[in-house]
């Protein structure tokens, strides 16, 4: 039975972790996700989470010990954020294409330079193509429930991939909420026992990851993209059944007073809940906006969204992190790719927000929802702004 408590978003997923039964967790300390890895030493160590805890030298060396693991067979966790997942930036191609269906989440954290500590996207859009299904929370309660789906669905045999939870530093990491916290057996009757599609095994030797040479390096690449484009039906299968089990509806595109909107503004993360509070208020003026979510970033949902946006004639996208040289926000290129192959022509004005932790308001939407209103009035989509920047 699940039972209420409070407690900080970092914790709670170390608590999801542990319900998930994982056999190795691989460790390096990042801000801000250190609490996750060292709240799992805490259960390891107290023998309420039967595991083996990996302290590395690095977070390279955290996923290597990660990919090793899965492949022998274990259940296999890690977190990391920012920095530390650049520098895994070479291991984690790996991954996917061995179909280790690894678990990690992501405290969303600014790259440096300048250095920062604080929360935006910039880290996860710069691994946005390593081939992992990503998924994005708002709050505490979503942290721990996709946790425990990222299990599930990672270790699917139709799926067998690497899955990312992201979720955002300090913004939600550190963050107390109140939370539903599933028991055990709840879990386990969610998530089966781990079966790994394949193993190492020195009585029934195979290779795993041997030189692609160019007579099959593209075979390969096509079909690692194709099981990771044909994860979605599973992926939409096992959010109905995180449902049925726990009660809590997930989909891969979620949209909040959009029906009869005027105006839809887009956003993925934490920041999403208080995008809600500005649409609210702005109802009660009478304005008709609207909210979409992007809960799944890989695959990419072409379709619910599409069907979330309909036919709204101004559709304002929001990223947290920038393209540079190039268009100015990562979600909004991917947005408007959607668009353009569907031959949709809403005008998408792009919103670049929340850098480097610099607090994104509920003024700050009034004026991005403000910016929307008055391109549709123009029938223009004005050049990207970077919301709060100082003069």
């Amino acid at each position: 039975m699940e039972r209420r408590i409070g407690m900080e978003a970092s914790i709670a997923m170390a608590e999801a972790v542990g319900l998930c039964d994982a056999d190795v967790v691989s460790a390096y300390p990042i801000t801000p996700q250190t609490h996750i890895v060292e709240h799992l030493s805490e259960l390891v160590a107290n023998g309420e989470l039967d595991a083996n805890f990996v302290p590395v030298e690095s977070e390279h060396s955290a996923m290597s010990v990660c990919c090793g693991s899965s492949a022998a067979g274990a259940r296999t966790y890690t977190a990391t954020s920012s920095q530390g997942l650049a520098l895994m930036h070479e291991i984690l191609f790996i991954a996917p294409a061995l179909r280790l269906p690894i678990v990690m989440a992501v405290a969303n954290r600014s790259l440096s330079g300048p250095i920062s500590i604080w929360n935006d996207h910039s880290d996860i859009m710069a691994e946005r193509d390593i081939g992992w299904i990503q998924v994005f929370v708002e709050n505490a309660q979503e942290a721990i429930d996709l946790t425990i789906w990222s299990f599930r669905i990672a270790e699917d045999k139709r799926v067998s991939l690497p899955t990312i939870v992201n979720f955002d530093g300090f913004i939600l990491s550190h963050m107390i909420e109140p939370v539903l916290m599933p028991d055990r057996e709840q879990v386990q009757d969610f998530l089966p026992p781990f079966e790994p599609l394949q193993r190492l095994d020195i009585d029934n030797p195979v290779s795993m990851g041997p030189v692609g040479i160019p007579d099959v390096y593209t075979e390969a690449k096509y079909v690692q993209h194709k099981l990771l484009t044909d994860a979605y039906g599973p992926i939409v299968e096992t959010f109905g059944e995180l449902e049925k089990h726990f009660g809590r509806k997930y989909r891969p595109v979620e949209t909040y007073r959009a029906d009869d909107a005027d105006v839809l503004l887009l956003t993925m993360g934490a920041l999403g809940e208080t995008a809600m509070t500005a649409v609210d208020e702005r109802r009660k003026r009478g304005q008709k906006v609207g909210l979409i979510k992007l809960r799944l970033f890989r695959p990419f949902p072409y379709k619910d969204l599409l069907n979330a946006i309909g036919d709204k004639p101004v559709l304002g996208v929001m990223d947290r992190a920038v393209s540079f040289g190039g268009p100015v926000g990562p979600v909004a290129s991917e947005v408007k790719a959607a668009l353009f192959s569907a031959r949709k022509h809403p005008l998408v004005p792009e919103f670049i927000v929340g850098l480097g932790g610099r607090d994104t308001s509920i003024a700050d939407f009034h004026s991005i929802f403000d910016d929307l209103f008055e391109a549709a009035e123009r029938d223009t989509t004005p050049d990207p702004r970077f919301v709060g920047l100082r003069e």
